[in-house]
């Protein structure tokens, strides 16, 4: 990629807003002010998704794991409605009832964010198949984290991919860490993309600390996608914080995570800028307070929002013309009147 000066500093915007995004959510959890206590934050992994959806066009579709926030993000969603829906408001993207972990929007191309490891890379067959079967000219990517390297259903959908030559990438976020296990105690071989290649699939490792390298490996990736050549991509990164909110990661020493933080994808990004683009300090103050401003409007948004009705219990549950089911409370209330009745 030789991008423009703007077109630079717009990939460091989008990875500015997707940090400050995660930072703002963690204030929400400590205000407790978030649906639930599970929060994966993915501070630090920005170049990944501001890279690798980059190439993305309108009508491609996406799969994420927990740690989905910044990818969603950086395919267009409203940090409001993002905000609320981890709150479990109403105004959240599944009107609250999804949270931090099962956000989803198709219109956005979002097919869905799934807790279980893995879970979604196979939706991203299907979705594949069907621009074939249809003739459409679209790419489905899935996303993903290094504990899914060793799920079976990973590499049933690569090699179904492979085999059909479906319009499908599978990205592997790798921060290094599995919950508490790191990634070489998980594995033999932790060179991921040579597992691909033998799916037949197009493999690749890049550095998840250059948004710029990802972009160029991405975009050669998802235009080979387009023309029925599936991939893999792993993006080499590290997990600043614990697996989640709560987890203070005690089995990372203290030396680690100060190497770990080195490799900060945004102050690459701003250390490019300067050098290449002779980009100013006032310049990404400007960004950065813009941006400061929106993700502060998220949070009262979210904070502010109402949370969803209780007849909304089974909404998105049962079919539309599909008779409600009787609350508890009310059957019960029915059968002791009915029973009453008959014995008076």
């Amino acid at each position: 990629m030789r991008p423009t000066k703007e077109q630079s500093l717009e990939v460091y915007r989008r990875m500015r807003r997707i940090r400050t995004f995660e930072e703002r959510v963690g204030e929400l959890f400590v205000r407790q002010q978030t649906a639930g206590s599970m929060l994966h934050l993915s501070i630090a992994e920005e170049a990944a998704a501001v890279g690798v959806t980059y190439p993305m066009r309108e009508g491609d579709s996406f799969t994420t794991h927990h740690r989905g926030h910044g990818i969603f993000l950086a395919r267009g969603a409203d940090p409001k409605r993002m905000m609320a829906e981890i709150a479990g408001k109403a105004d959240g993207y599944c009107r609250g009832k999804g949270g931090s972990m099962h956000i989803a929007d198709r219109t956005l191309g979002h097919l869905g964010a799934n807790a279980i490891v893995g879970g979604g890379i196979p939706a991203v067959v299907g979705a594949g198949l069907s621009y074939k079967v249809l003739a459409k000219p679209n790419v489905s990517i899935a996303f993903f984290g290094d504990g899914a390297m060793q799920q079976g259903v990973l590499y049933e959908s690569m090699n179904l991919a492979a085999l059909w030559r479906l319009p499908v990438v599978f990205v592997c976020v790798n921060n290094q860490w599995g919950m508490g296990t790191r990634i070489d105690r998980a594995a033999a071989n932790t060179q991921f993309h040579e597992r691909a290649r033998t799916f037949g699939l197009e493999g690749h490792v890049v550095d998840g600390a250059d948004v710029f390298a990802v972009i160029d490996i991405a975009e050669r990736l998802v235009q080979g996608a387009r023309d029925g050549r599936a991939a893999y991509l792993s993006v080499e990164c590290y997990r600043y914080y614990g697996h989640a909110r709560m987890d203070k990661s005690p089995y990372r020493t203290p030396e680690e995570e100060a190497e770990g933080r080195k490799q900060d994808p945004i102050q690459r990004a701003i250390t490019r800028l300067r050098e290449k683009d002779g980009a100013t300090t006032g310049e990404f103050e400007a960004i950065d307070a813009a941006i400061a401003q929106e993700m502060d409007e998220a949070v009262e948004f979210a904070i502010n929002a109402a949370p969803p009705p209780v007849t909304d219990l089974f909404r998105d549950v049962y079919d539309d013309h599909e008779p409600a089911p009787e609350p508890l409370r009310k059957r019960l209330e029915r059968i002791l009147t009915t029973n009453l009745t008959a014995t008076n």
